[in-house]
């Protein structure tokens, strides 16, 4: 009989199969499940990369990889999952990948109405110290979670079932996520009656509306909070300020116009909200390394480097 840690090789070596096979000259590959994101790259990263996590799970079944948020660095593997509970600007690096064994795993976005009414059915955990509420945390993977995530990736093999059969495998997946030894920390985050979950709808705001100006008194109104408190777990979410979270998230849609759309570095910067193309250069430079104009060009430099990896591969 396998012990658990064979059944997760076991498990992560299958799953491993096939989504090499489903990313072959891709890095990333969205499914016709919904949520359902493959992940590939065949060299390790020297260095961090700037994105923003969605609410999710995300697994690795071949290869390392971490996430920085703040000062804090959560490295996963085959045997580690990552819980993110929010929307969160991270650094993300690849630590182990090559190209005989890429580094390969899959992403599950939550379904918050899915992840409430779970919530309600859950046990309740045992007394833990839940003083943080950051929104990014490690969990164990186990040989039950896996398995449900392997049935998940099984059904891209059977479309005519996705609809009917995906959202039940899914909820199989969260219930396994919110009954783990994190689960209390998760609901913490998404329970209506949470700060977490009055810190989250400010964040979606932010999402869609980071061109405008906007004051933390007025974030402070939308969450139902006062200024003190909404700013104290606003950063202990998301380990940034609401204000330090709105100009990353300028910064990283301007890089995207930039890369995706061929804008010019001013025309980004007012699109995304900055008066001064000036004070955008200082803090996008700041933030990631190189002047607007050289930090593109590295990017496709490096998109095309790693484009002519995965053909070779």
């Amino acid at each position: 009989m396998q012990t658990s840690k064979e059944q997760i090789e076991t498990i992560s070596a299958e799953l491993a199969k096939t989504i090499a096979a489903k990313t072959t000259g891709k890095s990333t590959v969205d499914t016709p499940i919904k949520g359902l994101s493959f992940y590939r790259q065949t060299v390790a990263t020297s260095s961090c990369s700037l994105c923003v996590v969605e609410p999710s799970i995300a697994l690795v079944v071949q290869g390392v990889k971490s996430m920085t948020l703040g000062e804090d660095t959560f490295q996963y593997d085959p045997y580690k999952f990552l819980i993110t509970s929010l929307d969160l600007p991270a650094r993300m690096q690849v630590l182990q990948a090559n190209k005989e064994k890429p580094y390969l795993g899959l992403v599950i976005k939550f379904d918050l109405a899915v992840l409430s009414e779970l919530i309600l059915q859950a046990p309740l955990e045992k007394q833990k110290d839940l003083s943080s509420q950051q929104g990014m945390i490690l969990g164990n993977t186990t040989p039950e979670l896996l398995a449900a995530c392997q049935r998940l990736v099984a059904l891209l093999d059977e479309p005519s079932s996705i609809e009917v059969l995906a959202p039940l495998i899914k909820r199989e997946i969260f219930w396994r996520v919110l009954t783990s030894e994190q689960g209390a920390r998760l609901r913490q985050v998404v329970s209506a009656s949470s700060h977490g979950l009055r810190i989250s709808r400010a964040i979606e705001w932010l999402k869609a509306n980071y061109s405008s100006p906007q004051s933390v008194e007025s974030l402070a109104d939308m969450a139902q909070m006062s200024k003190s408190t909404f700013h104290h777990h606003f950063r202990e979410l998301t380990s940034m300020s609401p204000l330090q979270y709105q100009k990353r998230l300028r910064l990283l849609e301007a890089r995207r116009l930039m890369l995706g759309e061929d804008l010019d570095a001013s025309t980004a910067a007012y699109r995304v909200g900055y008066e001064s193309p000036s004070q955008f250069s200082r803090e996008y430079s700041r933030l990631f390394g190189a002047s607007p104009k050289r930090d593109i060009e590295q990017q496709w430099q490096s998109l095309n480097e790693q484009s002519r990896m995965e053909v070779a591969v």
